[in-house]
């Protein structure tokens, strides 16, 4: 009887130990890291997008421009809460459903407890990071639309299209089994389609939705202080490794390759747009700089996890290349008044930067997610999901921004500022304040 009872005890221990070993343990290092990148990526928006959009403003909307930012950060973050991680990362009933979305089950996080775990860290840590996600891509939108729009109507269009478009863009590509493209192995390490490309479309669409400046393009247009511009660029540098670093979900290797990869394209970046301006204009700007800093950012953010060294050199470089002629040459010959380049900057960078993660992105199995280059070595099938994910996301912003908009613009009686308010400036108009006050 002992005998057996021994050998039963002696086959149960090691089933036990790997039943231990399996369930999720948390990690201190990985749960302080992505921590800090929560705080790291909140930095970005009401600071280093904040000065990098209010700098190249006029002096007469400049606070109206941070405030639309700031504005867009706090309640996109709120919508994300109540209802946008649910849909985002939520399990729906339907199969069909869940290939664009998630279900309820989690509205005001309801059904979570703090002491769950995503990995080797807390579920809300998770949850506060992806909302940090939610609330810079809206607010990258701003910049294609500062100056005469009205501050009610962005409002309501932050709230409604954070849940309409962002969550469920959000959903298909890192939704898990059963979201669309999360299935067809398109591969977004940070955001390049989900953020970027997302972002700077719904920009320019808003851009047509709402018309011109008036007096554009034949009135000057002074920025506001390009050193801000400049502060900005270095803050959205900085938080950026929270961005990129911290969607490896945890302080590891590939965190690690991710903020070398990050540093590598952003400088290379800058450098190309300095370069570009000293041939074709004989003098380099801070503005140029910047704005080549933030392409590069933009440019590697989808495959900052999953390129080399010299794939990162090759993003960095091409990106800005696209962004530049995208800002300075294609905007003027579309005619569209995009105020401060979302589009040529985000979605050019960051379509370029989808595609070339097809491109470049290393044969390692321990890097990659499921797709066809970790299924079976198809480098063009890679590149054709890469593709199609650029093309879904863009159909569902293109449309999901108008319904949107038209939606927020009755809500508040009309999108656009009466002409006195765009002339005289929106700060006071709106604010009832003033950048500086001299």
């Amino acid at each position: 009887m002992k005998s057996i009872f021994g050998l039963a005890l002696a086959l149960l221990l090691p089933i036990a130990a790997f039943a231990e070993e399996a369930a999720p343990v948390l990690d201190s290092g990985d749960t302080a890291w992505m921590m800090m990148s929560v705080a790291l990526v909140l930095l970005m928006t009401p600071a280093g997008l904040a000065l990098f959009y209010t700098g190249m403003t006029r002096t007469k909307s400049a606070l109206n421009t941070y405030a639309m930012v700031m504005g867009a950060f706090i309640l996109a973050f709120t919508m994300w809460i109540i209802v946008g991680y649910s849909i985002a990362f939520g399990t729906s009933d339907s199969a069909a459903l869940q290939n664009v979305m998630g279900g309820f089950d989690h509205i005001l996080l309801s059904g979570i407890s703090w002491t769950d775990l995503s990995g080797t860290y807390p579920t809300f840590v998770f949850i506060a990071f992806q909302g940090t996600f939610a609330a810079i891509t809206v607010a990258i939108a701003a910049g294609s639309v500062i100056e005469r729009m009205k501050f009610s109507t962005w409002m309501a269009f932050v709230a409604i299209w954070g849940v309409l478009v962002y969550a469920p863009i959000a959903h298909m590509v890192w939704g898990g089994d059963g979201a669309l493209l999360f299935d067809a192995g398109a591969l977004d390490f940070a955001g390049g389609t989900v953020v970027h490309m997302n972002g700077g479309l719904a920009g320019l669409v808003l851009a047509y939705l709402v018309g011109k400046r008036t007096g554009y393009p034949k009135t000057a247009m002074k920025p506001f202080s390009i050193i801000l511009v400049g502060v900005g660029a270095a803050l959205l540098w900085f938080g950026w490794y929270g961005f990129n670093g911290g969607s490896a979900f945890g302080a590891n290797a590939i965190a690690g390759l991710a903020v070398l990869t990050t540093t590598i394209a952003t400088a290379s970046a800058g450098l190309t747009w300095m370069l570009l301006e000293w041939i074709m204009y004989k003098k380099p700007t801070l503005l140029g700089i910047a704005s080549g800093i933030v392409a590069g950012l933009v440019s590697i953010t989808p495959a900052a996890g999953f390129v080399s060294v010299g794939g990162a050199f090759i993003i960095g470089i091409l990106g800005t290349v696209i962004a530049f002629f995208g800002v300075v040459w294609f905007k003027k010959k579309a005619g569209y008044d995009d105020t401060l380049d979302a589009f040529g900057i985000h979605f050019l960078a960051g379509a370029w930067g989808a595609m070339a993660t097809g491109f470049f992105a290393l044969n390692d199995k321990d890097l990659l997610w499921d797709g066809p280059l970790k299924a079976n070595d198809d480098r063009l099938g890679q590149i054709w999901v890469q593709l199609e994910s650029i093309l879904v996301v863009g159909a569902w912003t293109l449309i999901g921004t108008i319904i949107v908009y038209y939606i927020a613009a009755a809500l508040t009686g009309g999108g656009r500022v009466d002409k006195e308010t765009e002339e005289s400036g929106l700060d006071e108009r709106l604010h009832s304040e003033k950048a500086i006050n001299l």
